[in-house]
């Protein structure tokens, strides 16, 4: 069974486009969208299991140049 996650990402300023080009590039992003607020960015990723979720996110979401920081939102539905 696979599991969902949202993340919220705040990107420096000026390489939001950057970010998103390369989370589009990545198979377990199923979507990710420019987003008003507190963060720049949404992507929803699906996963095998939780232990998926972390490595995606300290091995290849972190590293994208321009990733200030991320919240992972897991869903439990």
């Amino acid at each position: 069974m696979s599991k969902t996650a949202y993340l919220l990402i705040e990107a420096e300023p000026g390489l939001s486009f950057n970010v998103i080009r390369g989370l589009r590039e990545l198979a377990e992003v199923t979507g990710a969208d420019f987003v008003s607020g507190p963060y720049d960015i949404i992507a929803k990723v699906e996963v095998t299991d939780v232990n998926a979720i972390g490595r995606l996110i300290t091995e290849e979401v972190h590293p994208l140049q321009g990733v200030v920081r991320t919240v992972t939102c897991i869903s439990i539905a």
